[in-house]
């Protein structure tokens, strides 16, 4: 059985309108492609994802701050308890082949400066476009072409 390809979504736990329908429509993209959604487990950007890649018949992982693997979102298929706070961003940049930043604050930055340092793609969805190496979508169909065509490339 080959590994399936893991994507990583990231951005803002209190998430704006736009925020939001942007993950659940990158959530529900990767789904249609396949993918297996990575991300931090809990609200905003990361519930939105979650619950589109859900709708869309797709497996969701979500690396947990804390101990207790019901504190993830209900669209959390495979909850990964840590107990490492923050750190677990380091994780989530880790485990994943490519990262879709929708939004967010200074941990989303933190996972993008990780995924940058290891190499691997990066796409923003309304905000860090600012960043040496980061490239930026107008939608979330270009954010997960961009995301897929890069890894396509890489191998």
């Amino acid at each position: 059985m080959a590994a399936r390809l893991i994507i990583g979504v990231i951005g803002a736990g209190q998430a704006s309108n736009q925020g939001r329908a942007w993950a659940y429509e990158v959530g529900q993209l990767l789904a249609a492609r396949g993918a297996v959604l990575v991300c931090g487990g809990l609200g905003g950007v990361m519930e939105e994802a979650c619950r589109g890649c859900s709708d869309g018949g797709g497996l969701t992982l979500g690396i947990l701050p804390g101990a207790d693997p019901r504190a993830a979102n209900p669209w959390v298929n495979l909850p990964v308890v840590t107990d490492m706070g923050h750190a677990r961003n380091v994780i989530i940049a880790q485990t994943a082949r490519a990262l879709i930043a929708v939004e967010g604050e200074y941990g989303t930055l933190s996972e993008i400066a990780v995924a940058l340092k290891l190499g691997r793609p990066v796409i923003a969805l309304g905000k860090w476009s600012q960043i040496p190496g980061v490239l930026t979508a107008g939608s979330p169909q270009e954010a997960v072409d961009l995301a897929l065509q890069r890894l396509a490339a890489a191998d």
